[in-house]
């Protein structure tokens, strides 16, 4: 069954958004096809992967399998709203620890790690494992994904 339209007012990057969507849309895929923010990705569409990794309300969630309707007025950040006056600190500690390599999980990794940060400013070892267990890395950069963690968290994020 096809749900009719509706119109949903969204707090995206601090900025309010109009948009015409069924309700049962995913959140990835306006972000991606009506509001054209193309920095959160689509790796699986059934949360295990965490390329669509973004923030409501703080809270790091999956992008592709939250339906428009569920996000109400909470405030949704994505890769593109971090930084906004030059690179975040996590992005920064990233580029230092050489991190990227394909690049394609990396906004999903960096909108978790923030998370994780905002919420421990000095993580374990055990604590930087758990949070980012649902961030899958294609490329195997796990080690040097927990060494900007600590390096973010070392110059206090």
């Amino acid at each position: 069954m096809i749900l009719p339209m509706e119109k949903f007012t969204l707090n995206i990057n601090d900025q309010k958004v109009s948009i015409e969507c069924a309700p049962d849309t995913p959140l990835l895929w306006a972000l991606r096809d009506q509001l054209g923010l193309t920095g959160t990705k689509y790796g699986c569409g059934i949360a295990v992967c965490g390329s669509c990794t973004v923030h409501l309300d703080g809270t790091a969630v999956r992008s592709c399998s939250l339906p428009i309707s569920a996000i109400n007025d909470k405030a949704i950040t994505t890769i593109e709203g971090v930084g906004k006056d030059g690179l975040h600190p996590v992005q920064k500690a990233w580029i230092a620890e050489n991190v990227p390599q394909c690049g394609f999980c990396q906004s999903g990794q960096i909108m978790s790690a923030i998370a994780l940060l905002e919420q421990n400013g000095n993580p374990s070892d055990a604590d930087i494992e758990q949070a980012m267990s649902g961030n899958i890395c294609r490329c195997g950069t796990y080690i040097r994904i927990r060494s900007a963690i600590k390096n973010a968290a070392k110059n206090n994020v």
